[in-house]
């Protein structure tokens, strides 16, 4: 490795350490005077009171866990089931466009949209209209993506396990899940952070009764408590990093490096 290549690599890893160190380092800190930087007071009753029963972090983390996971399931799985249709049973490339619009429109203007009708079910300012809303955005990626999985090799094989007597599970444990496990996984995880990470929508839909970690970071922010949206942001960050390691070193090495 060169001299310029061993600069960049640290400029990259400096760029993306202090970030979340600085979080972390705020997440204990209780105030600050200037011009000091470091020498200042430290606690930990941030994270004791986040450990304790009731806690609205506490609270926040677990539905941001189960609303993210529940979001990129269904979201993966319907998007790869519908991208087979798309690209078997359909011959006009607008149903494939249609899943390009709720990223060419404004998120504001896309929100207020979807707000009408969930207005009209008695789903706004609710986990399960959240939920929908994030799928509408989650689901046309998971369909744009699976797409180009279909192919004629994948379609080939479809039919071989067909003509030997096999069924539809035959075909699908056969001939469709052997290849499409690794996309699976890489859209599960990509699925599971834009909704991890979505604040617009949650906080239009949820009008601020679904306090996602998004949204208590950012309400931490408009209360100027730096601290707790420090605290806030780093178990927003913990995960996603967490799931990048298991998939970087795991799940991506078994699909398509000993597969």
């Amino acid at each position: 490795m060169t001299t310029a290549q061993r600069t960049g690599v640290a400029v990259m890893a400096l760029v993306l350490l202090v970030p979340p160190v600085l979080l972390l380092y705020l997440s204990f800190s209780t105030r600050w005077y200037y011009p000091a930087v470091f020498s200042h007071p430290f606690t930990t009753e941030h994270w004791q009171w986040v450990g304790h029963a009731g806690s609205p972090l506490l609270q926040s983390l677990g539905l941001s866990l189960g609303l993210s996971g529940a979001v990129s399931a269904v979201a993966t799985t319907a998007g790869f089931f519908a991208s087979r249709h798309l690209a078997y049973y359909t011959r006009s490339a607008y149903w494939l466009l249609a899943a390009y619009f709720p990223y060419v429109i404004a998120p504001v203007i896309f929100a207020v949209m979807l707000n009408v009708y969930l207005l009209r079910l008695g789903l706004t300012g609710t986990v399960a209209g959240v939920m929908l809303a994030q799928l509408v955005i989650t689901f046309p990626y998971a369909v744009l993506f699976f797409y180009g999985f279909w192919n004629e090799r994948i379609r080939a094989m479809e039919h071989l396990v067909q003509t030997m007597g096999g069924g539809y599970a035959a075909v699908f444990r056969h001939a469709i899940w052997p290849s499409a496990r690794g996309l699976a996984v890489v859209c599960f995880f990509q699925t599971y952070l834009i909704s991890w990470f979505e604040y617009g929508l949650t906080q239009f839909i949820g009008v601020g009764r679904v306090p996602t970690l998004t949204v208590m970071v950012f309400r931490y922010i408009q209360e100027a408590n730096p601290y707790l949206a420090a605290l806030a942001g780093v178990l927003l960050v913990a995960p996603p990093l967490l799931l990048l390691l298991i998939n970087r070193r795991f799940l991506v090495q078994r699909f398509w490096g000993h597969g």
